[in-house]
């Protein structure tokens, strides 16, 4: 978390190398990055980013980016672990139905959710979540993540976020500023012990969530 422009992004670009560390190390698995064959690395990791690249194809084959071997069930319950499956089911042509062009035709929430699904179907060991849920509504983007936790148990989720409620749940959250990671710990822990996370936290849900609680 941070505020715009504060290097959230560039940190996690740093794990499938699209940027490389000009100092220190970034590790998975125990093992610098510098150290993986590229396509290696890139294999263990799901990507999804707040502006969706789609495809003007159907929407099933707009999922299936993610693997192109995986089959009709795979794609739906892909799917349905993204919040996707209810609105596509109500298309036209279902998963057949054809996107515009930069999925033009849907959207933001949507096109999000089209993305999501594709990250999930990849399957990977890590999933990054660049801000892509930006465009869903607070309860749709908690049952996805619900539905992460039964389906992907296993898997380093990472994601980078503007809003407390997509964060909170998080084991860790790393809070950035001018580039660097001024705190990290879970989100009562920051709440207690971090201004620039109490600033956030006052600004977004403040005194009425402590009505709440």
């Amino acid at each position: 978390m941070g505020e715009t422009g504060c290097g959230k992004t560039t940190l996690v670009s740093l794990i499938p190398r699209f940027y490389d560390v000009t100092g220190g190390a970034v590790l998975v698995d125990g093992v610098n990055v510098r150290e993986y064959r590229q396509t290696a690395l890139r294999d263990k990791i799901a990507v999804a980013l707040q502006k969706s690249e789609l495809f003007s194809d159907s929407v099933q084959e707009n999922i299936s980016w993610g693997n192109p071997e995986a089959g009709e069930e795979e794609i739906k319950s892909a799917a349905v672990v993204a919040q996707a499956d209810s609105f596509i089911s109500r298309m036209s042509d279902g998963y057949q139905t054809i996107v515009a062009e930069r999925g033009m035709s849907l959207s933001g929430g949507q096109k999000q959710r089209v993305s999501i699904a594709r990250a999930v179907l990849k399957n990977e060991e890590i999933l990054i979540f660049d801000d892509s849920t930006s465009a869903l509504d607070l309860k749709t983007e908690a049952d996805l993540y619900a539905a992460l936790r039964k389906t992907s148990p296993h898997s380093t989720k990472i994601i980078v976020a503007q809003r407390i409620a997509s964060a909170r749940q998080a084991d860790r959250i790393a809070v950035l500023e001018n580039g660097h990671i001024i705190a990290c710990g879970p989100h009562e822990e920051l709440l207690a012990s971090c201004p620039a996370y109490q600033a956030i936290y006052q600004s977004q849900i403040g005194e009425e969530d402590d009505k709440h609680e």
